[in-house]
């Protein structure tokens, strides 16, 4: 049964994405797709490696975790910029040392000036090369926010999939 499983998960991936024909990080033909590890825990399925990641612009890892985004805070070695609308920071908090940029706002806001971004948001103006994490409620904001950026030639883009709401269940466990 285990082996059926195995070789009904295998049916489902082109033999292009075996282990054996792709390495990590290669393209696939067509440019829909990238290739990335992922390794099936299946029991019956040890030796099986499927290599395949949806295609973005945005770096291969992209999701930061409560401990590292502690941690990137505390050395303040990213600009972290909250997508959600003023309305919600002032109702539910915000993480200190973030950037509110409203998602709607963030295409524009990382093309203008320096200066007219300091004076807009209220933060610093994150450069191409800066590692910048995006935040939000509960993360899908911040995974768009993470395109744009991409998109727009940024990086060093990440974004914090738990949100605001993973932010203050931590908090409150310390």
């Amino acid at each position: 049964m285990a082996l059926r499983r195995c070789w009904r998960l295998a049916g489902v991936v082109p033999r292009l994405l075996w282990t054996s024909a792709a390495r990590p990080g290669a393209s696939v033909p067509g440019g829909r797709s990238s290739v990335s590890s992922l390794v099936s825990t299946h029991p019956g399925c040890t030796t099986l490696q499927l290599l395949l990641r949806r295609f973005s612009s945005a770096p291969p890892s992209t999701d930061v975790s409560y401990e590292q985004l502690k941690q990137l805070l505390a050395d303040r070695k990213a600009v972290v910029i909250d997508v959600r609308e003023p309305w919600e920071l002032r109702e539910y908090g915000f993480i200190q040392g973030s950037i509110n940029v409203p998602l709607g706002q963030v295409n524009t806001a990382l093309q203008l000036g320096a200066e007219e971004f300091k004076e807009k948001y209220g933060g610093e103006m994150p450069r191409e090369m800066d590692n910048i994490v995006f935040t939000c409620l509960a993360g899908v904001r911040s995974k768009n926010a993470l395109n744009t950026a991409a998109s727009l030639g940024y990086k060093d883009v990440q974004h914090y999939p738990g949100g605001w709401q993973d932010w203050v269940s931590n908090e409150q466990h310390k």
